[in-house]
């Protein structure tokens, strides 16, 4: 893992709740060999300092490469930002030179990715690793980016971190690698977190415990934080908004208990039916019917309809602008054509 050399010093820290990264009508697209897909298709959303904004769907709805998109790291040269801006202390990641965005993203924003093992250099013990950050990014001490990389071990729950810190990536479990990811990512004290599918491969009860801990982590630093899931039972408890995203859009944003507890789009409702959890002992699963489009041949209207049980012809002929509806939770919005019924439904 190669780290830009940089003589900065510690990010400053957020002020509680202060706006960290606003997201407006962000429109990517990716140029292939079948033709040109539009991966966004208009995305906003905010995360402010302590806040926790979990963006849900299946996959290929458009979330991880939202997180691409803000960290510069869209596959070149297929991938590019066509429209909108990502808006982060005052400088439009969208429109920045990816040298300006790679520099915030060395030191104010981090991000866990899906797969630990692939993310860490297999040649190189995980203290080296971590201690690299230090040495490169903030001119420390070797010895003291060791003792700094062995704390943040201690910190993310690696058991005998004192002798673990000289290993190698795959002496440890796959639970244990997100630690040390974590560990890496919260190193230089980020004031924006990004976490891709963190949990993703983990058991039930690791998941859980990866999850408390970045909980925990946040309450300590105040950070914001994005997590991306197809799960929405793994961020139920630590996520205070949430953003169902669809075929490149978002379909419906709110308070995660509103969302949850008064679903208004029909995706939504499939998702949350579709969670094991909800489901009494011997009952049958509730899957949503049919797959997610091909971006390449999107439905005419709503791109759900094909698979909304509410679908009428308006859903097949125009598509539902994001729109809050009188009598909602001031901060719910839904795309959705029949929301009042959907909600009457639910």
């Amino acid at each position: 893992m190669t780290i830009p050399q940089a003589s900065g010093a510690a990010s400053p820290v957020a002020r509680p709740d202060e706006l960290l990264l606003s997201v407006q009508d962000l429109q990517v697209e990716f140029s292939t060999s079948a033709g040109v897909v539009r991966a966004l298709d208009g995305v906003s959303f905010d995360v402010r300092a302590g806040q926790t904004v979990a963006i849900l769907g299946e996959s290929g709805s458009g979330k991880s490469v939202t997180a691409q998109a803000i960290m510069a790291l869209l596959p070149q040269p297929a991938g590019s930002i066509v429209g909108g801006r990502i808006l982060y202390g005052g400088v439009d990641l969208a429109a920045a030179p990816v040298r300006t965005v790679r520099e915030l993203c060395a030191t104010e924003i981090a991000m866990i990715f899906q797969d630990p093992l692939s993310s860490l250099n297999p040649v190189h013990r995980v203290g080296a690793q971590i201690a690299e950050l230090f040495q490169r990014r903030r001119g420390t001490p070797k010895k003291e980016a060791w003792a700094k990389a062995l704390t943040l071990l201690k910190r993310v729950g690696i058991p005998d971190a004192e002798t673990r810190i000289r290993d190698f990536p795959h002496q440890f479990s796959g639970g244990q690698r997100q630690r040390i990811m974590i560990a890496m990512a919260i190193a230089l004290e980020p004031k924006l977190l990004i976490g891709d599918e963190p949990t993703t491969a983990l058991d039930v009860t690791v998941q859980q415990q990866v999850m408390n801990l970045l909980a925990d982590l946040q309450a300590e630093t105040g950070m914001g934080m994005i997590l991306i899931s197809h799960d929405l039972g793994v961020v139920a408890e630590v996520a205070d908004r949430a953003a169902i995203m669809y075929a490149g859009r978002i379909v419906e944003a709110g308070g995660i208990r509103e969302v949850y507890d008064n679903p208004a789009h029909p995706y939504t409702q499939g998702l949350l039916n579709s969670i094991p959890s909800n489901t009494a002992a011997g009952e049958r699963l509730n899957p949503i019917v049919g797959s997610p489009p091909n971006l390449l041949a999107l439905p005419s209207g709503c791109s759900f309809h094909p698979r909304c049980p509410f679908a009428t012809q308006l859903c097949r002929e125009k598509s539902p602008a994001l729109r809050h509806p009188e009598g909602w939770a001031a901060d719910h919005s839904g795309a959705c054509h029949r929301t009042e019924e959907v909600l009457t439904h639910g």
